[in-house]
């Protein structure tokens, strides 16, 4: 399949005779990698930084990614009480839409926004766009303010906006790229750009053939809208592995290296039409040791399903994730240090800071994060391990806010969550403990099997009983608890018999009157 092939099948039209100038040489301060592992059913692709995993891309086949995809959907239910409405997209769970997510035009010149019950009813078609998966129990959620990416630009179809990316700092560069988009839409009626990151330093005539893409492109979808019924896909998002050069290659990538020649092939098509200087930068992998194994990948992908993080100094972090928020707490472990204890605890924290940065995107947590520094007594040195943390953060493409040291010597964040997190991708709720992380004792299930014998014995008239229960349930209660077992037997006066159960889990046992 060719790259228009490609285009073309995940809802894009190509702009076929419009072709980037090479821009500038480029300068790479620091040495990143980018490794493409593929597979029939699923694609990888890390970030390697400096010889150090830094993030992970997962997508399966029967899986895929939603956020980024245009449905056309209809609204199931309005809830005024909460200010969304549920919409059928299509999916297998209603994806939940809130009012500030609803395009309202007068927004923001002194209007306030209008109740949800005055923009939508039941049974209503309208154009949503995803920005975040489906998450847990939870459907996907929605907005109706659309946004188209390229390489350089974000086409919005409803607005009239002219920006720059905040990460883009030089002012005289901000200035330039405004002036060219600006000019964009003076030539048009409708829409607006927003310049990305990977734009700065980039020629015109680049973001001139990004700006005539992405125009194709939305006439494509606007026709499609048209014949598409309710509940239906208009826009679906490239694969990963096309994907990975529109958003994620940069100046300081120095290499994208693929394991799979036919997605090399798709790859080399891309860039010669939209990132002609990242072309040179590709590499097709023969080897017959797995490209993940010979960077240490895999090992790195295992350690970061531990709740324990290691620490080089000798320091430790335990991280645990719940559905409500994640907790990170420092332990200076081993490290003694060699001065004062404020300076092994200082330490411990500055290492913690940078550490945590790269679990975070390694591991992919959002939401509510609270991390729990080992406490220090200095201001100087509070500062120091907060600004080491935002510098790390720096890096990371999800958007990160930091508070300072709260008075219980917490530092609260939040992490932009819009895909699910590393652990829940690959793995699921262990079926012994249901998640808890903990089993009850052979000994206190012990004690419960003796209360519902009692239960049993009072509520029917049997000759005996028996017990199904794990083997190591049952040892014990033949074993030390035989003499409180030998006293039950005279209290109830019947009988009872055990038998083990292989496949019940320590937890499990049933009794049964006979």
């Amino acid at each position: 399949m060719g790259f228009i092939d490609i285009l073309i099948r995940y809802g894009e039209t190509p702009a076929t005779t419009v072709r980037p100038m090479a821009p500038v040489p480029r300068k790479r301060p620091m040495s990143e990698e980018i490794l493409i592992n593929v597979t029939p059913r699923e694609t990888r692709v890390a970030s390697v930084e400096n010889g150090v995993l830094q993030e992970l891309y997962i997508e399966r086949t029967h899986k895929r990614g939603l956020v980024g995809n245009i449905y056309k959907g209809r609204v199931c239910r309005v809830l005024p009480g909460m200010q969304a409405a549920f919409i059928d997209i299509g999916l297998e769970r209603a994806a939940f839409l809130h009012a500030s997510d609803i395009a309202q035009p007068n927004v923001g010149n002194g209007q306030r926004e209008t109740a949800i019950e005055n923009l939508l009813n039941e049974g209503q078609e309208l154009l949503v766009q995803v920005v975040k998966d489906p998450l847990g129990s939870k459907g996907a959620r929605l907005t109706t303010h659309l946004t188209i990416p390229s390489r350089y630009l974000v086409f919005l179809p409803g607005e009239r906006t002219a920006g720059v990316s905040t990460k883009i700092e030089r002012e005289e560069e901000r200035q330039r790229l405004k002036e060219i988009i600006q000019g964009f839409a003076e030539r048009r009626s409708e829409g607006g750009f927003i310049v990305r990151t990977a734009a700065e330093g980039s020629d015109p005539a680049e973001l001139e053939a990004d700006q005539i893409f992405l125009d194709r492109l939305w006439e494509s979808i606007r026709a499609r809208i048209e014949k598409a019924p309710a509940g239906s896909i208009i826009y679906e998002d490239l694969p990963l592995a096309l994907r990975t050069l529109r958003d994620l290659v940069s100046d300081t990538v120095e290499k994208v290296r693929v394991d799979s020649r036919e997605t090399y092939l798709k790859l080399v098509e891309f860039a010669d039409q939209f990132v002609p200087w990242m072309a040179s930068q590709l590499e097709y992998y023969p080897g017959e040791r797995p490209i993940f194994d010979l960077y240490g990948v895999e090992d790195e992908i295992q350690k970061a399903l531990e709740r324990k993080v290691q620490l080089k100094s000798g320091g430790y972090l335990i991280i645990d994730q719940t559905e409500a928020m994640t907790t990170i707490d420092v332990n200076t472990g081993a490290y003694v240090g060699h001065r004062t204890l404020e300076e092994t605890i200082f330490k411990t924290n500055l290492e913690a800071a940078q550490t945590i940065a790269r679990q975070l995107r390694l591991r992919n947590l959002g939401g509510i994060i609270i991390i729990d520094f080992i406490d220090m007594g200095t201001e100087e040195h509070k500062r120091q391990v907060l600004r080491a943390l935002e510098k790390s953060l720096a890096r990371d493409h999800a958007r990160c806010h930091i508070t300072e040291v709260s008075s219980l010597g917490l530092v609260e964040m939040t992490r932009k969550r819009t895909r699910e997190s590393l652990e829940h991708i690959l793995c699921e709720v262990c079926p012994t403990c249901q998640g808890r992380g903990s089993l009850k004792t052979a000994e206190t299930v012990c004690y419960e099997i003796f209360r519902e014998i009692i239960r049993e014995a009072r509520q029917y008239e049997a000759k005996e009983l028996l017990v199904l229960a794990s083997q190591e349930v049952v040892d014990l209660l033949l074993d030390e608890e035989s003499a409180s077992l030998a006293e039950l037997e005279s209290f109830i006066k019947r009988p009872i018999r055990f038998q083990v159960e292989a496949m019940y889990t320590q937890e499990q046992f049933d009794v049964v009157p006979l």
